[in-house]
């Protein structure tokens, strides 16, 4: 069963990918989120800036 990820917990998954210095594989290790879903996020927030 997948956990249902708060969006506070989504926002700071992505300020921490974008200002931590570390990668963006470091930072999905140490939040127990894959990939895929970190760079969606990181993609998803970047386009609402744009809007």
């Amino acid at each position: 069963m997948r956990l249902k990820r708060t969006d506070e917990f989504l926002q700071d998954a992505v300020g921490i990918a974008l200002t931590s210095g570390l990668t963006r594989k470091q930072v999905a290790d140490d939040l127990g989120v894959g990939m895929s879903t970190l760079n969606k996020w990181i993609t998803a927030h970047r386009a609402s800036i744009l809007i």
